[in-house]
């Protein structure tokens, strides 16, 4: 019996590993969402305590992740992924044990969660440059579908849901250590895996490690900046961020107890429903082929999901605010999952580490400012108006991106509805002193985009 198009990946034994492995680590991040949020809020905290924590994380994550691209594109991905859920173990154990001794204070938090940021910063490009070598390219989207399931239904349902009953029933402390538990079980279960060689030729000559980690860094900056369907989704992901991220990892669990009345219970709600809402979405893009226009879909998705978020500042029901982030996690779930599936599909194997973790940086570049901004910006406008510019501003950031950057014929040109698109291995960047007199751009790109040029 022939499986449905967004359960295939399911048929090959390694990747249900690591989906296990991945729900397990998932369901921990969900958990830790909450518990960290309201470990603040019971020291006293305020909305700049907040601000701190998340910043930790965020900086964290830009430190780390270019170095986790060369990584992913240079060692063998199992092992970096094990000893990041290791690193994450550790930490979450040593939190657990601060909390429920009633030591723990708000810099223990943002410490913390400068690690942990760290750890993701080499966990997503190693998952992103695995999946292809454990996966035929058909079944990527599927793969990135069923991600986009997990990531919302178990990240930020699942996870919060339980973290809001650990802290019913004891405190944040108990909730760290459920982190600390599920994510030693995903470091057992991705070491179960099969060790796959990295997809690269080796370095034509032998180079000092530093060198060897600037000229993948370098070759990987060359690579986004001749890339303008690249650059162009960047550049608008970097600006939606700063403009959205503050808001929902920092005021959105003041609005939730302030607007409605709500505590943690409520605030895990509003996470379930964005949660619930991204598993829809990419489930729903999943079952489907890639759109013949899926740059012009993807960010427009992305613009118009964040809408929603508007009507957060604006209502004292919850009800309401569950619709909106619903609707907001539905929509951004499916654009990413395309976009998720157009890296592994357009970017050369022996790049997608760096490219994946260029993603993360400048993507994320401006994060831990709107992160720090967050708190003092909502102190000064309010909540509402923070919120109203969250959902609107998007909404004309898609509009420009899609009419300066012009990447409908750049979609029509590179087809991905196809099974056979994989990047032609020919085409290959060449990293290493191979490209020391100039960089060679994958041949599947308009030679304009080459130079850079319109």
């Amino acid at each position: 019996m022939q499986l449905p198009r967004a359960l295939k990946p399911f048929a090959t034994g390694q990747y249900r590993l690591l989906v296990l492995a991945l729900t397990l680590s998932l369901f921990g991040t969900g958990v830790w969402l909450v518990a960290v949020v309201w470990q603040v809020i019971e020291l006293g905290g305020t909305p700049i305590d907040l601000s701190i924590v998340a910043t930790g994380g965020s900086i964290g994550l830009l430190l780390a992740v270019l170095l986790g691209g060369v990584a992913a594109d240079r060692i063998p991905q199992k092992r970096i992924l094990v000893a990041v859920e290791t690193l994450k173990t550790l930490s979450m154990a040593a939190m657990a044990v601060l909390a429920l001794t009633g030591m723990i204070e708000v810099w223990h938090l943002a410490v913390v969660a400068f690690l942990l940021g760290v750890a993701d910063g080499f966990f997503y490009p190693a998952y992103s440059a695995w999946l292809p070598a454990l996966l035929p390219a058909e079944d990527l989207l599927a793969a990135n579908g069923i991600e986009g399931v997990l990531r919302p239904a178990i990240m930020q349902a699942a996870g919060p849901a339980a973290a809001s009953a650990a802290i019913a029933i004891l405190s944040p402390g108990l909730g760290f250590a459920i982190v600390a538990i599920t994510q030693g079980l995903g470091a057992i279960g991705i070491a179960l895996m099969r060790l796959t060689p990295v997809r690269r030729e080796p370095d034509a000559e032998p180079m000092h490690p530093l060198r060897a980690v600037w000229v993948d860094v370098r070759d990987g900056v060359k690579y986004m900046l001749v890339t303008r369907w690249l650059l162009a989704t960047l550049l608008y992901s970097a600006v939606l961020i700063l403009v959205i991220m503050g808001p929902i990892e920092v005021l959105l669990p003041f609005a939730v107890r302030d607007q409605t009345g709500g505590g943690a219970g409520a605030f895990a709600l509003a996470l379930a429903a964005f949660g619930i809402g991204g598993a829809a979405g990419s489930l729903v893009v999943a079952s489907l082929r890639l759109p013949k226009r899926y740059l012009t879909i993807m960010i427009a998705a992305w613009g118009i999901g964040c809408a929603p978020l508007a009507i957060i500042g604006f209502t004292d029901q919850l009800w309401l605010m569950v619709i909106a982030l619903f609707v907001c996690g539905f929509l951004f779930s499916g654009a990413t999952v395309i976009w998720g599936t157009l890296l592994q599909r357009r970017v050369p194997p022996a790049m997608l580490g760096r490219v994946s973790s260029l993603d993360f940086f400048v993507s994320l570049l401006l994060m831990p400012v709107s992160m720090a901004l967050a708190g003092p910006v909502g102190a000064w406008i309010g909540i509402p108006m923070a919120f109203l510019i969250a959902g609107l501003v998007p909404v004309v950031l898609a509009a420009l991106t899609l009419l300066i950057a012009r990447l409908g014929p750049d979609e029509l040109a590179h087809p991905l509805d196809a099974d056979d698109t994989q990047p032609d291995p020919a085409s290959e960047v060449v990293t290493g002193p191979a490209v020391s007199a100039g960089f060679q751009a994958p041949a599947d790109e308009p030679h304009d985009e080459r130079h850079g040029s319109a």
